[in-house]
C-alpha cells in the first residue's frame, strides 16, 4: 500500500496517492478496493471537485431520469437516488451492488481512483467543473456547517490551504487536469458551471442526448424549474435536508448557499487573485481548456 500522511492544516483529512480522504468516511482499503468495483453498462457517474455544482447537478439528473422524481409521485431524496460513490459510512459496497439498474452515483474521485472497468467506454461519466476561485470560496463558506471539516480561522488560512492542496480532494488543478488529459480514456460528458448557469435549458438538453433519454419541451421546462436554487433550497428531497448530521451542521448554516458566479470577489484580495492567475497559467496553459470568472449583470 502507498504511504499515507495526515494533512497538517486540516487533521480530519489523510493524503494517499495524491488525493485527500475524510479519514473518518473513506479508509484507504476501502478506496483501493473501489477500482474493482462492478461497473454496469447503464451506470452514470456525476464527478466533480468538491463544491462545483455537484448537488444541483445531481437534481438536474434524479429529474432526468427518474419520472417520479421529475413529476413529484416519489418521495425518494437525490442522496438514496444517487449515493455518494466512495463514501464507505453511508454507502457500503454492498448497497451500491444491490442497487437495480440504471445505477447512477456522484463522486468527487481522481481519475486515478474510480474503477477500472469505467474505462469500457460504455458506462457513462458527466464531469462538472466550475472555476477555481468560486469552488474556493464556495469552500471556505462550506467548512462552517461541514461538521468533519478542520475550519480554517479566516480566508487568508483557507487560501493557502487550497493552493496546498490540504482541502478534500487535494488540489484543483490535479483534479482537472487528471479527468481532462484522460478523456479519450472514457465515456465523458464535460460540462461547466458557469455555462450552466446561462442557459441551464441547453445544458438539460445535452444531457438528455448524452444519456439517450427523450424528454418532451414540457418536461425539459419542469426540470429547468425544478433544478432552480430557489426551488431547491426549499425542496427536502434535494436540499440535503436528511444528510446525517454528524455530516452537517445546519444550525449555522444550509448545504444550498448562493450557487453565484464571480462572489469571489467579495472575499479574495487583489494579490491573492493575481497570486491564483499566476498559478493558474502555470498549471493550466497546456490544456485547452477556458473559465469564466464572472458574468455580467
Amino acid at each position: 500500500m502507498a504511504e499515507i500522511t495526515f494533512v497538517p492544516r486540516d487533521h480530519n483529512l489523510y493524503r494517499y496517492k495524491g488525493f485527500c480522504f475524510l479519514k473518518d468516511m473513506m479508509p484507504p482499503e476501502f478506496i483501493d478496493s473501489l477500482q474493482n468495483f462492478k461497473i454496469r453498462d447503464d451506470d452514470v457517474f456525476l464527478i466533480t471537485f468538491p463544491k462545483s455544482g455537484t448537488t444541483w447537478t445531481q437534481q438536474i439528473l434524479c429529474l432526468i431520469c427518474y419520472e417520479g422524481h421529475r413529476k413529484g409521485t416519489e418521495k425518494i431524496d437525490t442522496t438514496e437516488r444517487m449515493p455518494w460513490f466512495e463514501s464507505q459510512t453511508l454507502n457500503p459496497v454492498s448497497d451500491l451492488n444491490s442497487l437495480p439498474s440504471p445505477r447512477l452515483f456522484v463522486s468527487h474521485l481522481s481519475e486515478t481512483f474510480v474503477p477500472k472497468e469505467l474505462k469500457n467506454k460504455k458506462a457513462k461519466v458527466i464531469y462538472v467543473m466550475r472555476n477555481a476561485k468560486d469552488v474556493m470560496n464556495s469552500l471556505y463558506h462550506f467548512q462552517d456547517i461541514l461538521a468533519l471539516a478542520q475550519k480554517s480561522p479566516d480566508f487568508n488560512h483557507f487560501f493557502e490551504k487550497f493552493m496546498d492542496g490540504e482541502v478534500f480532494a487535494g488540489k484543483w488543478f490535479d483534479h482537472i487536469r487528471g479527468w481532462y488529459t484522460h478523456k479519450n480514456d472514457y465515456n465523458i460528458l464535460f460540462l461547466k458551471y458557469e455555462d450552466m448557469i446561462k442557459d441551464l435549458h441547453s445544458t438539460v438538453k445535452q444531457i438528455c442526448f448524452f444519456l439517450a433519454i427523450e424528454l418532451d419541451d414540457e418536461e425539459i421546462d419542469i426540470v429547468v424549474k425544478k433544478a432552480s436554487f430557489n426551488e431547491m433550497k426549499k425542496d427536502p428531497l434535494s436540499n440535503k435536508e436528511n444528510v446525517p448530521d454528524s455530516i452537517i451542521t445546519r444550525k449555522v448554516g444550509s448545504f444550498i448557499r448562493k450557487g453565484q458566479v464571480g462572489d469571489w470577489k467579495n472575499i479574495m484580495t487583489v494579490a491573492q487573485s493575481e497570486t491564483f492567475d499566476k498559478i493558474f497559467q502555470e498549471q493550466m496553459r497546456d490544456l485547452s481548456l477556458s473559465f469564466t470568472w464572472q458574468i455580467p449583470e
